[in-house]
């Protein structure tokens, strides 16, 4: 039975996070379908996502459609380059006849800044159809009269190849925002040393006067226009100061949205330009007491990083065997992680049989474990025209995928419980097909058996919830071509060596399988946090960076009590006692 649209709004919080969002943004656009015979932004794939769950329609002052995110954006002054605070949707276009002043006019126009080659074609696309559309369809626009422009640029299937232009997250996305979605925090710097948002305070008093009076105002225009609001997904930076932003508007959230989910997705870069040990010991401590406050306030509290730790301690960013990115480059780590965002919120915005937020939350943040762990395999190692079951199979001895939490595996098979998400495995077959006459390899008999007996095979008494999708994450320009030779253009493996000297195609989609799990292995990461975080040497710090010691040691003792939760004889009961630690 099909599920009542449930929609969601998500808030952006950092430069990172909005980094994530434009690549994750722009792979849900490549899903949608502007065909004005199609109802709007519903693509005729029935086991993609509910797009309505995610966009909004609205209408242009000239009466065209559009279809733009629930979003709102938060970053600091110099943020945006090319992109207009309020969009340009709504706008009357510069065109004067608008204007119903009968005085004079003076018009002053700012030099605009320069735009990459992908931003140039989108302009050049986005004027041809906005032409052509009110040509033809008079009323309809999709995307504020660009209702082909998108649907155009992925066909191209360019690589646009902008890793030495992309300066800030707007650079590559695709997408038009509504008037109220981005938030700019002037009194903090994008680019220099002077007025940064470093620490965890300073983003924790930000949320008050002006900055909590848009903030509430936008999520009321939101929300109210919502028929089932099933809560709110949140990419939070936690290595600087908007850990302690987040922490205070997923507190705001809690107290005025009660019963709604609180999905937040704490994102860190591999590594910041212009670091310093000081500047990293900063980072730690903003990541160790943003992971408290942001658990506490959350129906649960995931982090999304590939540094390999959250320490300070030297680890090799997470690598994956079949792509070929730059770790160092935001551009590029961030399109892993919006790829992987992408499988692992699939459950509560599929457009059957979703599973609601609170219903996700429920099956992995038990007895006060609100911390969960993420993995990857991105893309799933599968062989054109071979089985899911022919693909797992290869992968017997260890789990195809990789740590996305800089928190490693359990290697002993206990977990408090899991759900794993496979999209993408389109035109594939799911079960193994013996020749005539032959005995099958597996008596199951659909992708779900297959895929549950494989996990169960390495956590046998986990409680276990799937997802499958068929339809994969759709990479349209400017997706980074990240992947290795060893993949086709629809991201399969090949099943035959491609004959030398062939240029590698260009990946347009891509499977991916995902994991979410709550268990044992947490516990030592937290314990971990909590040991390196104890050892600083808080006078190294700027006054700035820590305000009030007696509310850091209550942050400790909160963390050192979450990572019991965790232990295999903690209980509810346990999370919040008060008893000294026996390790």
């Amino acid at each position: 039975m099909s599920n009542p649209c449930r929609e969601v709004i998500t808030l952006q919080l950092g430069h990172y996070s909005n980094f994530v969002g434009a690549h994750w943004w722009n792979l849900q656009d490549a899903t949608l379908s502007y065909d004005p015979d199609v109802l709007p932004g519903v693509s005729p794939e029935v086991d993609v996502p509910h797009s309505d769950v995610l966009f909004r329609e609205g209408q242009t002052l000239g009466g065209h459609v559009t279809y733009t995110p629930r979003l709102i954006a938060m970053d600091v002054n110099g943020s945006l380059r090319t992109l207009r605070q309020e969009g340009c949707l709504y706008d009357p276009g510069g065109d004067i006849s608008a204007v119903t002043w009968d005085g004079s006019l003076m018009i002053h126009k700012e030099s605009p800044t320069a735009k990459n080659s992908f931003l140039e074609d989108l302009d050049n696309l986005e004027t041809l159809a906005e032409a052509d559309v009110n040509s033809s369809q008079p009323g309809y626009s999709g995307l504020g009269g660009v209702a082909s422009a998108t649907s155009q640029v992925s066909p191209i299937q360019k690589d646009y190849k902008l890793e030495g232009s992309v300066k800030v997250w707007s650079d590559f996305l695709r997408i038009h925002l509504h008037p109220r979605t981005v938030s700019v925090i002037h009194q903090y710097n994008h680019d220099g040393e002077a007025h940064r948002l470093r620490a965890f305070d300073q983003g924790e008093a930000l949320l008050q006067g002006l900055l909590l009076e848009e903030l509430e105002d936008k999520l009321h225009f939101f929300a109210e226009e919502c028929d089932y609001l099933q809560g709110f997904q949140v990419l939070c930076d936690i290595s600087d100061g908007f850990s302690g932003l987040g922490s205070k508007v997923t507190e705001m959230l809690q107290d005025s949205y009660s019963g709604k989910g609180i999905l937040t997705w704490g994102l860190s870069p591999v590594s910041y330009s212009n670091s310093t040990p000081v500047k990293e010991l900063c980072h730690q401590l903003n990541c160790t007491v943003g992971t408290v406050h942001l658990a506490r306030n959350s129906s649960f509290f995931c982090p999304l990083s590939l540094r390999g730790s959250l320490s300070r301690k030297h680890s090799s960013p997470t690598t994956f065997p079949h792509l070929t990115y730059d770790p160092s480059l935001w551009y590029h780590s961030s399109a892993v992680l919006a790829l992987a965002l992408d499988a692992l919120t699939l459950p509560y915005r599929m457009r059957n049989n979703s599973t609601p937020m609170y219903q996700v939350a429920e099956t992995l943040a038990v007895s006060g474990r609100k911390v969960v762990a993420a993995y990857g395999a991105i893309p799933f190692p599968m062989m054109q025209g071979a089985s899911l079951f022919d693909a797992l199979s290869s992968c017997t001895d260890a789990l195809p995928w990789k740590p996305l939490s800089t928190c490693p595996e359990a290697t002993d098979g206990r977990c408090y419980g899991q759900l794993v998400t496979l999209k993408g495995f389109e035109g594939q077959r799911l079960t193994s097909s013996p020749a005539p006459g032959c005995v099958p390899p597996s008596p199951l008999h659909s992708g779900e058996d297959v895929l549950a007996s494989y996990i169960s095979s390495f956590y046998p008494s986990c409680p276990l919830a799937l997802r499958l999708a068929s339809a994969p994450s759709r990479l349209s320009p400017p997706f980074p071509q990240i992947f290795s030779e060893s993949l086709d253009a629809r991201g399969f493996l090949h099943s035959q060596q491609p004959p030398p000297n062939t240029a590698a195609p260009l990946v347009s989609s891509a499977p991916v399988l995902t994991s979410l799990q709550s268990g044992p292995a947490l516990g030592s990461w937290l314990t971990e946090l909590h040991r390196g975080i104890s050892a600083l040497d808080l006078r190294r710090l700027a006054p700035s960076y820590l305000s009030e010691i007696s509310e850091y040691q209550e942050t400790l003792e909160q963390l050192r009590v979450l990572a019991q939760c965790y232990r295999d004889d903690s209980s509810g009961a346990m999370c919040s006692s008060e008893e000294d630690d026996d390790d």
